[in-house]
């Protein structure tokens, strides 16, 4: 199979070797780096698949993304977009506020349907369930008991 040769610039080289040589980069980055500079030189991708360890899809893909917006499209990551939070930070830290509040009265401690019925009470956390209670309070570094 004809490989597609890869010629860097100079500043490409250059920031790829940084890369290669110097500062904290995730090992995907780096892999990135080393498979660029390897393209570069005219390595066959056998030699570099058999080197770094990767597929030929990684290299293909490498090579694209450097060819489609240059150095630093191809070395990093992109960004994802994730699921956004359902609650922010401040409701969280409402939530916590009240966990750590005395219970109501008639109740020795906080359970999470009185916690579910308390923040439904107040008109700035709105509707909320107990599974959504019980996961932002897990998130949280509390002692339940000690007092």
């Amino acid at each position: 199979m004809r490989q597609t040769e890869l010629y860097l610039t100079d500043e490409d080289r250059e920031l790829i070797e940084t890369y290669r040589t110097k500062g904290l980069h995730h090992a995907r980055e780096v892999n990135r780096a080393h498979i660029l500079s390897a393209l570069d030189r005219g390595i066959p991708e056998a030699q570099i698949m058999a080197v770094l360890g990767v597929g030929r899809t990684a290299i293909w893909r490498t090579r694209s993304a450097y060819l489609e917006d240059g150095a630093e499209y191809a070395l990093c990551d992109v960004a994802r977009p994730g699921k956004p939070r359902q609650f922010a930070t401040d409701v969280e830290a409402k939530i916590t506020a009240l966990a750590c509040s005395e219970p109501p009265e008639g109740a020795r401690r906080w359970t999470l349907e009185l916690l579910e019925q308390a923040a439904q009470r107040q008109a700035d956390i709105g509707p909320i369930s107990r599974e959504t209670i019980r996961r932002l309070l897990k998130k949280t570094v509390s002692s339940h008991g000690a007092r």
